[in-house]
């Protein structure tokens, strides 16, 4: 299912003329090679940051140390700022990130299942989704693929629509 979403959001984004870049923490970098199972993907896919240890995600992509020291790497806030930290080191149109507690144990006082996805757009705009997935450790990390993709396909549907209006 997640390579027809894959498709999906690829055509989207190249309709809307737009790019994407990812940052994983859960995922470690399975949002990246799901996008690029279509072929044209490097038409509207710039690439990828896999930020798995809590300190890259201040380095890399400029997530706040201090909002890392008081929440934690599992916070809808941290979603957001890697995703518009990602759009902003590689200069794409959207960053979708993604942080979250696969298993098997919990983090930072979060239950497995915990998951914060977040795409940030164009214009400075942040859209997020906060949800608590089932399942074992593969499970929740291919579910989150899946709510990554959908999360970013609503958002350019509602852009794409816009543009055509």
């Amino acid at each position: 299912m997640s390579a027809g979403l894959a498709a999906e959001v690829l055509a989207l984004l190249v309709r809307g003329r737009a790019t994407v870049a990812v940052a994983e923490s859960l995922t470690a970098g399975l949002i990246g090679a799901t996008l690029t199972v279509p072929g044209g993907a490097s038409a509207a896919f710039r690439g990828g940051v896999i930020v798995y240890a809590t300190d890259l995600k201040a380095r890399l992509l400029g997530v706040p140390e201090d909002l890392l020291d008081r929440e934690g790497a599992v916070h809808p806030d941290v979603a957001a700022a890697m995703a518009a930290g990602v759009r902003r080191v590689t200069g794409s149109s959207y960053g979708l990130a993604v942080t979250g507690v696969a298993g098997p144990d919990e983090q930072d006082g979060r239950p497995v299942g915990t998951v914060h996805l977040a795409v940030a757009g164009p214009d400075g705009d942040i859209w997020h989704r906060d949800i608590l997935l089932p399942g074992s450790r593969e499970d929740i990390r291919k579910s989150t693929v899946t709510e990554g993709l959908d999360l970013l396909r609503g958002v350019l549907e509602a852009y794409v629509g816009e543009q055509s209006g």
